[in-house]
């Protein structure tokens, strides 16, 4: 599985991108089919400026998710999170 981190108006420290990679290739647990995950890191004018949208790619599909935090970590948490259930609730409806 492939993770593409694209950091829009910034540069992203190794620090964030190694989080990123860490939090995103944990979703093979819940679906081995991915075949690729690309993270779009990018600052937002408001209050909660950080954002981060997430398109999973699985055989006949894309999972998009996008979330706003105060911190890059805490979206891409998010994410992760809403992710690991929209794949879970994919994987069952396959196994039906």
């Amino acid at each position: 599985m492939e993770i593409r981190v694209q950091s829009i108006k910034f540069n992203a420290d190794q620090k964030l991108l190694d989080f990123v990679d860490k939090k995103f290739s944990r979703l093979e647990k819940f679906y081995d089919a991915i075949t690729g995950v690309e993270v779009a890191l990018s600052l937002l004018p408001d209050h909660d400026n950080k954002n981060v949208k997430v398109q999973v790619s699985i055989p006949g599909n894309t999972l998009v998710v996008e979330k706003n935090a105060k911190t890059f970590e805490d979206a891409v948490v998010d994410c992760a999170d809403i992710l690991k259930e929209k794949l879970v609730k994919v994987k069952e409806k396959r196994a039906e």
